[in-house]
């Protein structure tokens, strides 16, 4: 309160207990997720470290941090990040950016902290790993935060989001919200592309834009590409996110319409998304 007005929270994802004045270390993979993080914590008035990867994290993002705020380590140097987390003081974590998957099987530089966790996993994806290294962070006394926290302007609205009615029928609608809902319960993926009850192509390891390019061998039209998350989805690593890479993919593949997940997946940069979706004829729906 002040002056008798309500401070607004800064946002709505963040802990009660959350320590605005210390530092958030940024985790950061590939993309435009965590420059985007990065953007909305620094314009929070937050102090902001970053833990980078090499051959991952973009250069540009590495490079707007001053030498003492930053650290570049290999994938797989849990026992160093966890040092650095020490190091910087961070009260709170936040994880932004995919690593390139295949890092799961070759490319991992493991330590002997992240080579014992590894050999305890009885599974080995990416959600298991990054569970496993969230309890490794929040054993040492730092918060990993819900990846959505200073980024609620960037979720997902509710409804058609590119102003014109959306073209999918609704049963047809339906059908690819319920595919893809049960693809992401047995931990497939977390998008799907349909075409009026018919299903085209369903996301696995290869990520969206590849299954969006087998989606568009097809060469038909009235196909929908739907995103999604899981039933009890961990938000501190995984948030699904949509971009104008995925948008340009689209296009190129014929993809005519997305519905994705409202409040839950991250539109990266809205303002760039819908106008590019806008300008390339192409219709966005968010739905509960």
């Amino acid at each position: 309160m002040l002056h008798g007005f309500v401070v607004p929270p800064l946002s709505a994802f963040l802990p009660n207990n959350f320590d605005a004045g210390r530092p958030v270390a940024l985790i950061a993979g590939q993309g435009d997720y965590p420059r985007l993080a990065a953007a909305a914590i620094r314009a929070a008035g937050v102090p902001l470290r970053l833990i980078a990867f090499e051959g991952e994290t973009p250069a540009d993002l590495v490079a707007s941090f001053p030498d003492n705020e930053r650290r570049v380590l290999l994938v797989g140097q849990l026992g160093k990040m966890l040092r650095t987390l020490t190091d910087f003081g961070a009260g709170s974590a936040f994880m932004a950016g995919q690593i390139t998957p295949r890092r799961l099987f070759s490319g991992l530089h493991p330590d002997l902290k992240a080579a014992k966790i590894l050999l305890s996993l009885k599974r080995r994806n990416a959600e298991t790993i990054f569970g496993a290294i969230a309890v490794e962070i929040e054993k040492i006394g730092v918060t990993l935060l819900d990846a959505r926290a200073f980024l609620d302007a960037q979720l997902v609205p509710s409804g058609c989001l590119t102003g014109k009615k959306f073209p999918i029928a609704a049963d047809h609608l339906t059908h690819g919200i319920t595919i893809a809902r049960e693809c992401a319960r047995l931990d497939i993926g977390q998008g799907c592309v349909v075409r009026q009850g018919t299903v085209l192509a369903v996301e696995a390891f290869e990520g969206t834009d590849e299954m969006l390019r087998r989606a568009g061998a097809f060469k038909t039209d009235g196909t929908l590409f739907v995103k999604t998350v899981k039933a009890r989805q961990d938000f501190r690593f995984d948030v699904p996110c949509f971009g104008t890479r995925t948008l340009t993919v689209m296009r190129e593949s014929g993809i005519q319409a997305a519905a994705l997940a409202a409040g839950q997946v991250l539109l990266l940069d809205q303002l760039a998304v819908l106008t590019q979706a806008k300008r390339d004829g192409l219709h966005l729906f968010g739905f509960e």
